[in-house]
């Protein structure tokens, strides 16, 4: 099955999903979003990494800011830098996604990374068997290899993404006190106050509607 242009989801999505599967409803089912010291710093090395197009280091060629798209998977994003190393059956591609943290010990990074070199395989019609996510606060990279079990998580990943957003159901509020504390939606999200409930939206709806229901205490 293809998807058509109209269908495509965000690649990042993914990482929202992998991280929060709330998260991510929040973000591409209800709209909502908040920008935190931690977005608005990914935000700006993203940008950065998107400068200067296209240039050659060596014999590599390096191109910034690339556009993706899958029609098979049903995925679009942008790839923050595609490295060409010369291989004697032709340029080799290799993904290279920046983030503005640290490694960290679930895998939303690199199924994001995977899904990218997904769309690049389709892309280009080659094989891209490896990838590498840059790290701001250790300034390190760390290489990523696209083996049959990654490539497994990312495609169960990319259709458990897209039963979220078909189902438009948000999933029930969970808290945790690692991840919560981190995110930029936590004052939307509200996963102290909502825990077990599906949406924060109805939830803000229902508060409103009551409100307006019941009139300042004057009217009574």
């Amino acid at each position: 099955m293809a998807f058509s242009d109209d269908d495509l989801l965000p690649i990042s999505a993914l990482q929202h999903l992998v991280y929060c599967p709330r998260q991510c409803a929040l973000i591409h089912v209800e709209r909502l979003w908040a920008e935190n010291q931690f977005t608005a710093e990914g935000r700006v090395l993203h940008e950065r990494a998107h400068e200067n197009k296209t240039r050659k280091q060596g014999s590599q060629r390096i191109a910034r800011g690339v556009l993706l798209r899958s029609l098979e998977l049903g995925l679009f994003g942008q790839a923050d830098i595609v490295e060409f190393h010369p291989a004697p059956s032709g340029d080799q591609a290799f993904p290279v996604e920046y983030k503005r943290g640290r490694p960290k010990s679930h895998d939303a990074d690199r199924i994001q990374l995977c899904a990218q070199a997904l769309c690049l395989e389709e892309m280009i019609g080659r094989e891209v068997p490896a990838g590498a996510l840059f790290y701001g606060k250790t300034r390190r990279r760390v290489d990523v290899l696209f083996d049959s079990a990654l490539r497994g998580r990312t495609l169960d990943a990319i259709r458990q993404l897209r039963q979220l957003i078909d189902h438009r159901q948000t999933p029930p509020a969970r808290y945790d006190k690692a991840r919560c504390g981190r995110c930029s939606l936590r004052r939307q999200c509200m996963p102290e106050v909502l825990e077990g409930s599906e949406s924060a939206t109805r939830y803000l709806s229902r508060s409103i509607a009551a409100i307006l229901h019941e009139g300042p205490a004057d009217d009574w």
